[in-house]
């Protein structure tokens, strides 16, 4: 089962984890840097909190995210080392290492604030309505995952 990241405890525990990060931390796989790895991990909460700086997929692309990346990205099935990655969520170059741990550390904490509740049906970028478990699914995997990639 997933952990809560809507819980207290467990985006302290996230914080805490990205705290023993620092900028020559290395991955045990992939590619990205760890100063990208933040990056690409703010993204998620870029298209939630801050949409209207998107384009939003068209219907054809929004059915297909639907329908094939959706049941992927909120389930509590762990991702796999060396998945794909979509081209929004690519990171090239180098990324101030402070500023995007800081905007992640900030994020992961308004997030739990607003609660499960205030997730509850919350509409997503690209997969449309989701429950808060869902939503829940969708933050924690995706931060566990890269954390763990770090090794932290």
């Amino acid at each position: 089962m997933i952990k809560n990241i809507f819980s207290q405890e467990i985006s302290e525990e996230v914080i805490l984890r990205i705290e023993k990060l620092n900028p020559k931390s290395t991955p045990n796989w992939g590619t990205m840097s760890v100063d990208q790895m933040l990056a690409h991990c703010n993204v998620t909460y870029d298209y939630t909190y801050h949409s209207e700086k998107f384009t939003p997929p068209n219907a054809v692309k929004r059915m297909l995210l639907k329908a094939f990346v959706k049941p992927m990205v909120v389930s509590e099935k762990a991702y796999p080392k060396n998945g794909r990655t979509a081209a929004e969520f690519k990171m090239v170059g180098e990324k101030d290492f402070e500023r995007e741990k800081s905007k992640l550390i900030e994020n992961i904490r308004r997030t739990q604030q607003l609660g499960a509740t205030h997730f509850e049906g919350l509409e997503n970028f690209s997969f449309g309505k989701l429950s808060s478990s869902e939503w829940n699914n969708m933050f924690y995997k995706h931060l566990d995952h890269h954390l763990t990639q770090f090794g932290v």
